[in-house]
C-alpha cells in the first residue's frame, strides 16, 4: 500500500528535505524527487510507521536496497540507522568527500556509494555556493 501524502510530508519536514544518509538536499536535484525509504524493509517485516521511514536520495535508496548490513574488514556490521544513529557519529566531511568514522559508517558510505562522480560534484558546486 503507497505510503499517504501526510505521512510522505512529515518524513520530508522532519530531514529538512535532505537525504538522510548522504546529506544532498532536495533542492540541489530539483528535477529527481527523493524517496521515502524504509530504513528496516517491507520484505524484512518493516512497517509504514514514521520511525521507520526517511528521506533518501534516489542514490542512496537504489543502492541500499533491501539491505540491513555490509561486510567490513571481514566482518558483518548493520548500516547506518537514521532513527537511532548520531550522523556526526559515524560520518563525516573532507571537501567533497564524506567520510565513514566507525564500521557503520565506512560500510554504509560504500554500500551506498556516497562518493560517487556525481554526488561529489554536487557537493563540491554547493559549498562553492
Amino acid at each position: 500500500m503507497p505510503i499517504d501524502a501526510a505521512l510522505r510530508r512529515l518524513v520530508r519536514q522532519r530531514a529538512g528535505y535532505c537525504c538522510e544518509y548522504c546529506g544532498l538536499r532536495q533542492n540541489e536535484l530539483p528535477f529527481v524527487t527523493f524517496h521515502i525509504e524504509h530504513i528496516l524493509p517491507r520484505q524484512h517485516g518493516g512497517g509504514d510507521e514514521p520511525e521507520n521511514l526517511c528521506e533518501a536520495c534516489h542514490w542512496c535508496n537504489l543502492n541500499k536496497g533491501p539491505n540491513l548490513a555490509t561486510l567490513v574488514d571481514g566482518q558483518l556490521v548493520r548500516l547506518f540507522h537514521p532513527r537511532q544513529d548520531e550522523w556526526a557519529e559515524h560520518f563525516g566531511r573532507r571537501g567533497d568527500e564524506i567520510i565513514g568514522l566507525t564500521p557503520i559508517g565506512r560500510g554504509t558510505a560504500r554500500l551506498l556509494d556516497m562518493n560517487d562522480d556525481d554526488r561529489r560534484k554536487i557537493r563540491a558546486a554547493s559549498a562553492k555556493a
